[in-house]
């Protein structure tokens, strides 16, 4: 989470709403002329997601029975020599994305680069992703397979996607066949919808889902202008790590994941609470926990939002809200769970994702070290050790939240801080963390004060954890040259964010240093 001191920019908040597509130019904004658009750094991430694209035809989630590689000369991208050119591709054009995605920050940092560049920029690097397959993931087939199941009038929260045959189901990981579904009602029908319209067609059905988990991103960035005016950060910043990040390009839209829909409900309906419209930002907020059951994360928070513009003492006004708050948030999920026609099984469904074991997630990885360092002399199963860690690490998190919670008693922009540093804790102490649930926190987070070496932090993480998983889903967490690579790469581009060239490549091939004076000297971040 990032600190709130030492801002990347000591711009003057905003005193009004301002239109995004207006934003750089409002004379009333307190912000800088809007720069010109970065046309060299927008094509670099372009042709970057171009080879992405083209990689993924062989190196990607691709489907088991494929109408383009199944046969002909083409067949060869899907084995052996052939994927490991198509895997080539891939990571090639993902260093590209990567290059020009380090670049864009280091212009919003020297306050070159505004929000909507950084808004192109972003649509111009997704556009050709929306027709890739599948990319480090296969989850996407899974999200078909739930709606398929639910379609055919079986209940996806207590049989998994093995239960049916045909192509959808075929090419859901052999590990998640027999798993039922973790996701919420709304999730469950919006599947059934797509599954629906794009009938046996696979591809289709991809495209389809990809779609509509935009609508998702659409409300992010709708609704971040409005963040960074109550939570005092920097909206090209916050545009730069939510929307135009690896993790964002590649993973919720190249994904996709179901996730990017659960964060856009989740930060629109909270600015709502911060605007004063408390019943309809709860709404929105159990729509998002409809999606994904870790969005009811903010919830309470949100009470406390609505329960400081209200009068009388702390606990009538706490009362006041919460009664209300509650009769919404059931209205609106069992009114999900009623035209979904699905039960209450998901409750059940949400420990599937703690059949992975990663060392990505606090807990795990501590029972994971602590069973290594003790199994010369200690004849204990790791589960064991994992097991343990993992309900310290639960218990952790019920006493942070906690805490937490009764500290944002005082409701507005402390509040949701809060959540957000209780959604990110939410990630890291899951029995199972996956890379793209740190998207959960930072739809929040993002419009937070940032400094410069958080920024650079954040950018490291957000590259090493795209590259923790192959092109066709598979982890290569326990593949340690991968991630020795890997690990390289990302410490690479966080400290190019905040140091020009600092490989010295200038100085070698006769490079000038303008462009990082002007970096160093735009920003008075640390």
């Amino acid at each position: 989470m990032p600190p709130s001191r030492a801002p990347v920019s000591a711009r003057v908040p905003w005193s009004s709403w301002a239109d995004l597509t207006a934003l750089d130019d409002a004379p009333s904004s307190g912000r800088a002329p809007r720069g010109p658009l970065p046309l060299r750094t927008v094509l670099l991430g372009t042709i970057g997601t171009v080879l992405v694209l083209l990689g993924s035809i062989g190196a990607g989630g691709t489907l088991v029975h494929d109408p383009i590689l199944g046969s002909g000369p083409l067949s060869a991208f899907r084995y052996g020599h052939g994927k490991y050119l198509a895997s080539a591709v891939v990571y090639l054009g993902f260093g590209l994305l990567v290059w020009a995605w380090v670049r864009l920050g280091r212009g919003v940092l020297a306050a070159q680069v505004g929000s909507r560049s950084v808004l192109l920029a972003a649509a111009a690097w997704i556009a050709p992703l929306l027709i890739a397959p599948p990319l480090f993931t296969r989850d996407v087939y899974s999200y078909l397979a739930q709606g398929l199941l639910a379609l055919h009038g079986f209940d996806p929260y207590s049989v998994g996607p093995s239960a049916l045959t045909g192509p959808i189901p075929d090419n859901v990981h052999p590990f998640w066949q027999t798993t039922p579904a973790p996701y919420g009602p709304l999730f469950i029908g919006l599947s059934k919808g797509v599954v629906l319209l794009a009938g046996g067609n696979v591809i289709a059905g991809v495209i389809l889902m990809r779609l509509l988990l935009l609508v998702g991103l659409a409300m992010l960035i709708h609704a971040l202008p409005g963040l960074v005016r109550y939570l005092g950060g920097n909206l090209p910043v916050a545009l730069w790590l939510a929307v135009a990040g690896p993790l964002t390009v590649v993973h919720l839209v190249g994904g996709p994941h179901n996730d990017l829909l659960m964060i856009g409900l989740l930060a629109l309906g909270t600015l709502l609470a911060l605007q004063g419209r408390h019943a309809s930002g709860i709404a929105l907020v159990t729509l998002a926990m409809a999606i994904k059951a870790t969005a009811g994360l903010v919830l309470p928070f949100l009470v406390w939002v609505w329960a400081s513009r209200l009068s009388g003492p702390r606990l009538h006004r706490f009362v006041k809200a919460v009664v209300p708050a509650v009769l919404l948030y059931g209205a609106v999920f069992g009114a999900c769970t009623a035209l979904a026609e699905v039960g209450m099984g998901w409750l059940h469904g949400l420990s599937a994702p703690s059949l992975i074991t990663t060392y990505t997630s606090v807990p795990t990885g501590l029972g994971q070290l602590l069973h290594s360092t003790t199994e010369a002399f200690l004849d204990v199963n790791a589960g064991v050790f994992i097991g343990v860690c993992r309900t310290l690490g639960g218990l952790a998190l019920v006493v942070l939240l906690l805490w937490q919670w009764w500290q944002a008693r005082d409701g507005g922009a402390d509040a949701v801080q809060r959540a957000a540093l209780v959604l990110f804790a939410g990630a890291m102490l899951a029995p199972t963390m996956f890379p793209w649930y740190l998207s959960w926190s930072m739809a929040l987070a993002a419009a937070l004060p940032w400094t410069r070496r958080t920024l650079s932090v954040a950018a490291g993480a957000s590259v090493v954890l795209v590259l923790a998983y192959y092109p066709d889903g598979e982890t290569g967490l326990y593949h340690w040259p991968s991630m020795a690579a890997a690990v390289g790469f990302a410490l690479l581009a966080a400290v190019s964010l905040i140091r020009f060239d600092p490989l010295g490549l200038g100085e070698t091939f006769g490079g000038n240093h303008s462009h990082g004076a002007a970096i160093r000297s735009g920003t008075n971040g640390r």
